[in-house]
This record gives C-alpha cells, sequence and structure tokens, in this order.
C-alpha cells in the first residue's frame, strides 16, 4: 500500500520534499566551511544505543568532524536551548526531538535557521508508531492489550495482576509524553477513563522510554503505554521477552522534528548532519541498524512508512502538525490537562 504524499505532508510544518535535497551531502558546497568549524554539536532526544549507528556512519562520511551529541529528554532539549538562548551562551547547533510540538514551537517563534528553501526550517524525520510494550514471561496471553479500550477493561477485570505493574510516561516532565496524552485525548473520546484507570492500578510514570523498558524487562512492571515502538524494537534484539503491541484501533504516528538552531555556532556542520539523516544512505542505517522507522518511500522493508501502513493501514493516526498541535502549549490548556491527569492518577 502507497503512502500518500498528504499524509507525510501531515506530519510536519513546511516539511521538505526529499528529491530537492542534495543526493549526497559531501557535494554539499558547504563541506569544506563544516570542515572549517570542525565540531558539531546536537541537543537531542533520540537514545545513544538507537543513534549509535548513525553517528557511527556519519563521522566515517566526515571524519574531520567532532560530533557532541547529547542525549537528553524532550523537555531538557527544550529547556536547556531556551535558557542558553536566553542567556546568550549559545550551545546546540541542531536539534532533534519526538516532541513535534516543542520543537515547531521552537521554530515558530524564530530560533530555526532557515535552510533548502524560504518555506523550510524544521524537518520531519521519521514515521514512528506509538505502542505497548510487555513482559511476555509475566503478562498472560489473555491479559495483553490490543486496542485502547482494553487499556480501560484489563485492569479493572484484573486488578491484581495489574496493581502497581503499568508504566507509561509523565505527561508533565516529558515533552513526548504530554503530546502523546493530549493527541490521545483528542482522538480517544474515551481517554480519562483510560487515565482513571491508569490512576486505580497504581501506574507509575518516567521521563523516559528507556527507563520504561528496563522496569519492563525485569519484571517490576508488565506492560508500558503509550510508548515509542522503535526502541522497543531495538530493545527486542537482546531480549526476546519484550513484546510490542500497535494498537488495533488506532495507532499515533509522529516524526522526529529536527533544526538547526539560528544562532548555530557550527551551521555548516549542522547541515551536514541533517541532510545525512534525510538521505536515502542515512534513512537506510535508520531502519536497518537503528530500527527506526524511515518516512522515504524509496528505502525498502518493513521497518519504513510504507510497510507500517501496509501492516495498520487506517488504523494508523500520524499526528498533524498546525496550528492545533501548537495550542495544546497554551498555558491555560495545559494547566487544565494537567489538572485533570493529576485527578484520574490520584496524584
Amino acid at each position: 500500500m502507497k503512502i500518500k504524499q498528504k499524509a507525510l505532508l501531515a506530519l510536519v510544518f513546511g516539511f521538505v520534499c526529499f528529491q530537492s535535497l542534495r543526493a549526497e551531502a559531501a557535494e554539499s558546497s558547504g563541506t569544506a566551511a563544516a570542515q572549517k568549524e570542525g565540531k558539531l554539536v546536537i541537543y537531542s532526544s533520540t537514545d545513544s544505543a538507537s543513534v549509535e549507528p548513525l553517528l557511527q556512519d556519519f563521522k566515517s562520511l566526515y571524519p574531520f568532524l567532532q560530533v557532541e551529541y547529547n542525549d537528553l529528554n524532550t523537555t531538557e532539549v527544550y529547556n536547556r536551548f531556551i535558557a542558553e538562548t536566553a542567556s546568550g551562551s549559545g550551545g546546540a547547533d541542531l536539534l532533534w526531538s519526538s516532541a513535534m510540538d516543542l520543537q515547531l514551537q521552537l521554530a515558530s517563534k524564530g530560533h530555526a535557521l532557515t535552510y533548502a528553501s524560504p518555506q523550510n526550517q524544521a524537518y520531519g524525520t521519521t514515521f514512528e508508531p506509538v505502542s505497548i510494550a510487555y513482559n511476555k514471561r509475566l503478562l498472560p496471553a489473555d491479559a495483553v492489550p490490543q486496542s485502547h479500550a482494553d487499556m480501560i477493561r484489563l485492569p479493572k477485570e484484573k486488578p491484581e495482576l495489574f496493581k502497581e505493574k503499568i508504566a507509561t510516561f509523565d505527561p508533565e516532565k516529558s515533552g513526548v509524553g504530554f503530546l502523546m496524552m493530549t493527541q490521545d485525548a483528542k482522538v480517544f473520546p474515551q481517554f480519562w477513563d483510560l487515565a482513571k484507570a491508569l490512576g486505580s492500578s497504581g501506574a507509575k510514570v518516567y521521563t523516559s522510554t528507556g527507563a520504561m523498558l528496563e522496569k519492563v524487562g525485569s519484571g517490576e512492571h508488565y506492560l508500558a503505554y503509550n510508548i515509542i515502538g522503535s526502541y522497543v524494537l531495538l530493545r527486542q534484539k537482546k531480549d526476546p521477552a519484550m513484546g510490542l503491541v500497535l494498537p488495533k484501533d488506532y495507532t499515533l504516528v509522529f516524526s522526529r522534528v529536527a533544526f538547526i538552531s539560528k544562532t548555530a555556532r557550527n551551521p555548516n556542520a549542522a547541515k551536514l548532519f541533517l541532510d545525512y539523516i534525510l538521505s536515502k544512505r542515512g534513512q537506510t542505517v535508520m531502519s536497518e541498524k537503528s530500527l527506526v522507522y524511515s518516512l522515504r518511500s524509496d528505502v525498502p522493508g518493513n521497518i519504513t512508512a510504507a510497510g507500517l501502513t501496509k501492516e495498520l493501514g487506517k488504523a494508523l493516526k500520524p499526528l498533524d502538525v498546525n496550528t492545533d498541535i501548537l495550542a495544546g502549549l497554551e498555558q491555560n490548556k495545559r494547566l487544565e490537562f494537567m489538572k485533570q491527569w493529576q485527578a484520574a492518577l490520584k496524584r
């Protein structure tokens, strides 16, 4: 099943047509300038284990660049950048985060360097499902949720099994967690019933997918809700007991958004990296080695937008990046959401 261009365009404000990018960033006129800079500073929410194959391949192309990769959670990416910008201390050359709304907010406020065309500042780089992870050894097959409605039903039917055994994002401290929860509330009318089910079961909240996967793998929790599917696939390589569910009723899809800071000290090096992660080569490494879903139509395999669409079809719900997604960040709306969330979880 082919991915419609319209669906891809909906992923990110000003999404660039890949065919207009250079096939090989090494041919860029900015390579010589990047060599003079000699350094690249990245703030990213992509886990180090996931990004390592990409960084190694990028360094093989540009051995003259010293890459400083800062693995931060999504809220840390945003807050650190804002603080450094306000103080004039500089810092990141490129920001790459799964908190699409926070990234687009920064771009809309003039923090992104225009690159490739006057319309393009922030770029969607992936097509990733929001999933459920579970421990196959500890969670019986009839207790594995296959839909969001199951996330309401099962903790009620099996309270002893799920008591303090569910993990999820902390939307107050995690930017991507807040994004996922607010989009759930938009798509799923029973979201607040789901939140209350989490609260009744004594669910624990975390700021990263990595932390939740550790807890599920160890058996401290049996299940993690609203977790980044790509990381589950990577974890399965070393832990075959890690299970993955892409909800059958709907599966949210997000894109890691990247942009070059307008005040970057090494803008040419940042352009090389942005070109690389958008290129066929970079996207292939991402799909085959990092197990992060590529959105390019010319990258083969199942861990791609085409593969995911073939599997789930209309159940996929790509997050629209427009004024609606930014509206959720308005102070009054955020405070109201958090008030309801804390009441549901009885915090």
